[in-house]
């Protein structure tokens, strides 16, 4: 009878004497109430009605989804959805029991740490502008984290990643930001088409600029050229009167008969070349006798002017 006792007795302790901790989380002992000892993963052996598994904890990354409002120094509501990324910091015998007694269960674990991360992102943005915030996503997960690490050290925590997915503001909030956008993108608008407006003008103005000094300079050479084509022709007609007189003098020729030949030629063109034009030349003898004479009179020499 007493081995019937013994053989019942081991049966029912023998399966509350292996304890399985699956990967990923460590199991904390206690006896009678006190912290005892940790088990890694894996089969594990304590002892029946002594040891107990006070709590099995996960190493593994947790995440959270957070939803909270703040307000801005000029007192706009801005409202927050996040993702909370934090783990356990090792699995050191200091930090599980940091993990394991700090705090009642998870769910006051995480009430604790919600509102400290809702606490720290309002503290940071009711020192900012509600045109700043949007600006600001990365510094204000820096400033939590700046701010919680050391607490969530004590707790056996730390804090992998704050992602704010989402920043929005209230309906009229939001309509009055998207009238300032569209305001300063008409205004940005102006100031590109009048600097275009600017540059066409200034351009057009260079190209006319540039067209008149280069007419000017055009008909300056054309002037130029033109005088320099006179003063030849002056040149040319001179020699060859000069020569014909010095040739007419040779023969003791009078050298008013180079004058009438000019005098008829001149006649000959204009009637050549009159084209309809309507000139009026005097001719009778008494006119051509006057006309010789002033051209003969034109054609002395001061003498005077030799000296």
């Amino acid at each position: 009878m007493p081995i019937i006792i013994l053989l019942v007795v081991i049966i029912i302790l023998l399966p509350m004497s292996f304890v399985t901790v699956q990967q990923g989380t460590v199991a904390v002992i206690t006896v009678f109430g006190k912290y005892k000892r940790i088990l890694t993963p894996g089969l594990s052996m304590k002892i029946p009605l002594i040891e107990k598994v006070y709590r099995k904890i996960s190493i593994q990354n947790r995440s959270a989804e957070l939803g909270f409002q703040a307000v801005t120094i000029d007192q706009a509501n801005v409202n927050f959805t996040a993702m909370l990324l934090y783990a356990v910091v090792n699995q050191s015998e200091e930090t599980i029991k940091n993990v394991a007694f700090k705090f009642v269960d998870d769910k006051n674990l995480m009430q604790a740490l919600v509102r400290s991360i809702e606490g720290s992102v309002r503290a940071f943005v009711a020192t900012k502008k509600q045109s700043e915030v949007l600006s600001l996503r990365r510094d204000i997960v820096e400033a939590v984290k700046e701010q919680l690490d050391v607490m969530l050290e004590e707790w056996g925590y730390h804090l992998i990643d704050l992602q704010l997915n989402d920043i929005t503001f209230d309906e009229e909030v939001m309509r009055s930001m998207a009238k300032v956008v569209a305001s300063n993108n008409l205004k940005a608008a102006a100031e590109n088409e009048g600097q275009a407006l600017l540059i066409t003008r200034t351009k057009a103005a260079e190209a006319e600029g540039n067209f008149i000094k280069i007419s000017a300079q055009a008909e300056k050479e054309a002037a130029r050229l033109k005088g320099e084509g006179i003063a030849l022709f002056r040149q040319e007609v001179a020699k060859g009167m000069a020569g014909a007189a010095k040739e007419m003098e040779e023969a003791k020729l009078d050298s008013s008969l180079i004058l009438f030949s000019m005098w008829t030629e001149a006649v000959k063109n204009f009637a050549q070349e009159g084209k309809g034009n309507v000139i009026f030349l005097d001719g009778s003898i008494e006119g051509m006798d006057k006309t010789m004479k002033q051209m003969m009179a034109l054609n002395k020499i001061d003498p005077s002017s030799k000296k």
